[in-house]
């Protein structure tokens, strides 16, 4: 019953995907919002194409932020950031989906891909954060933009693959 309902969810995501348009430059706040179908540049896939890719083993690359430290605490209070659960194998940029990223995410993105795909532009890297998330979609066109050609944008991300019955694991930061 569960996966129906996500499943559910991932398809009335899809159809929104169709009417959204893409930007001109970065998507800020909310990030949690219905994202195009397309993304200049990139490829885009479904899950059952993620899953595939995932087998033949091109790196994916999950750009979901890390979870900040709540204002307010107490001082001297002890705070664990929760894990961050993600796709097996894939390498988390945290941080680097933002509309406007410092330099250090820069090069997090950028050290990020070039790891991944081994300094070859043309080689495929998938990109990908939650369902109706920009994050995945600015750090694509990020890719792009760096002179990536091989850029595959999975929109559904960690939901889609959870939707389709496959685990996530505890990401670990590079």
């Amino acid at each position: 019953m569960i996966r129906l309902a996500a499943l559910a969810l991932i398809l009335s995501a899809a159809m929104a995907q169709a009417q959204v348009p893409e930007p001109q430059g970065f998507h800020g706040e909310p990030y949690k919002s219905p994202v195009p179908a397309t993304l200049s540049g990139a490829r885009v896939v479904d899950t059952p194409q993620a899953l595939v890719l995932h087998d033949q083993g091109v790196p994916f690359l999950d750009v979901m932020p890390r979870q900040k430290r709540p204002d307010g605490l107490p001082e001297g209070t002890i705070w664990n950031a929760p894990p961050h659960m993600t796709i097996p194998g894939a390498t988390w940029l945290y941080d680097t989906g933002y509309d406007r990223i410092s330099s250090v995410e820069e090069n997090r993105l950028a050290e990020g891909l070039e790891h991944a795909t081994k300094g070859d532009k043309a080689a495929p890297v998938v990109l990908f954060c939650r369902t109706d998330c920009w994050m995945s979609w600015n750090a694509g066109k990020r890719a792009v933009q760096l002179g990536y050609s091989g850029v595959i944008w999975y929109p559904a991300g960690s939901d889609g693959w959870q939707a389709a019955g496959r685990e996530l694991v505890t990401a670990v930061a590079p």
